[in-house]
């Protein structure tokens, strides 16, 4: 769901004392290993052969929870199920929906009592490809990241014990964790498992990039995109893929790291959220988000760690200004020289990134939806 944090601001006038406060308010709990850390979960059944689409690269398995046919089921129902907020009108998809790109078109997502985050809900198509999970890399696996907006305060404001004993009541739920992962109860770990596991077939590539790189289709662009394809890997002109990384075999979009591109910048010239600092308290980290996947970018806006930004022109306007100044923006900023018609072209080949949605990820029949939108 949404990423939520305060401001760097906000942090100085609170207090180190509110540290630990935060922290379980926030991130549902202060570095504490997962359920699914803590406990072993065993899915049943063969592992269900996930196929990466034209462009993308195999999709990566986690020895400890291969995904099966029953808990890719069980996770999607859990992903649509509005019973993992307290008050049962919040759901994942409630911040990542389907008719969306798995996205938020919202600025900051609303969480549990009208509650808003600082953040926007990044995708979760191609999340299965990151080497970490949220704005700031919090969590290193779909699994880390799963529990977490359950718990917090901000966003679905229900404690894991809750969550699991509110599942665990149901039976038709029950029957369907048996069949996943054997007998016993119904445990955040088992359900931070499955709903992982869903997520993992959250796939999309086969774009007309795709097919024009990858496929050999050279119809597949128009004129323009085409020269913005250019543009886009061009050292000195948007030299955009040194961060959002285009193989010669596949294309994720993104280099899975940390950047301060210098947005969210106060009048002091210091960034108004800490970002990845948070997490490693390195200096050079002050600021810094992770790179987002360019897949499916023009249906997933608005767009920055903070939603700033509307249209993907903004997008390119901003890098072409070189981003905003601050004590630790990264050097690969810097501010690019394009002509009005080359803004244009990079913007038309963004649109082109635009992959298939993947099967069976929609809301099944036997959900409790409640308020979802």
């Amino acid at each position: 769901m949404q990423d939520s944090r305060v401001s760097a601001a906000q942090q100085v006038i609170r207090g180190a004392e509110l540290g630990l406060l935060l922290c379980v308010m926030l991130t549902g709990g202060c570095r504490q290993k997962s359920a699914t850390e803590l406990e072993k979960i065993h899915p049943l059944g063969p592992t269900l052969s996930i196929q990466a689409p034209l462009g993308l690269p195999p999709v990566p398995i986690p020895s400890g929870n291969p995904p099966t046919e029953a808990t890719v089921a069980l996770g999607r129902r859990l992903f649509y199920d509005v019973r993992l907020s307290s008050d049962a009108s919040l759901s994942c998809a409630s911040c990542h929906s389907p008719t969306e790109g798995f996205a938020d078109r919202r600025r900051h997502s609303i969480g549990f009592g009208g509650k808003s985050g600082s953040r926007n809900a990044p995708t979760v198509l191609n999340a299965a490809y990151s080497p970490r999970q949220f704005w700031d890399g919090r969590a290193s696996t779909l699994e880390d990241q799963a529990g977490g907006p359950i718990a917090n305060p901000i966003e679905m404001n229900q404690t894991h014990d809750v969550c699991a004993s509110t599942i665990d009541s149901d039976p038709t739920y029950k029957a369907a964790f048996i069949k996943a992962f054997g007998p016993g109860p119904v445990t955040i770990g088992k359900l931070e498992a499955a709903v992982a596991s869903f997520e993992r077939t959250l796939i999309s590539g086969n774009s007309r990039f795709d097919r024009y790189e990858y496929g050999g289709d050279k119809s597949a662009l128009s004129a323009a995109e085409i020269r913005g394809l250019a543009i886009f890997r061009d050292e000195k002109k948007g030299d955009c893929a040194s961060c959002h990384s285009i193989d010669s075999k596949y294309a994720l979009f993104t280099d899975g790291k940390f950047h301060n591109i210098g947005v969210g910048v106060n009048d002091e010239g210091e960034p108004t959220d800490l970002g990845r600092f948070s997490e490693t308290h390195v200096e050079a980290d002050k600021g810094a988000f992770k790179t987002p996947t360019l897949r499916n970018i023009a249906i997933t806006g608005p767009y920055m760690h903070d939603g700033s930004l509307k249209t993907l022109k903004d997008v390119v306007d901003f890098y072409a200004g070189g981003g905003n100044s601050n004590p630790y923006l990264d050097p690969k900023i810097k501010t690019i020289h394009l002509t009005g018609e080359e803004r244009a072209d990079l913007t038309a080949f963004l649109n082109s990134l635009t992959g298939d949605s993947p099967a069976n990820s929609g809301p099944p029949t036997s959900v409790a939806m409640g308020r979802v939108r």
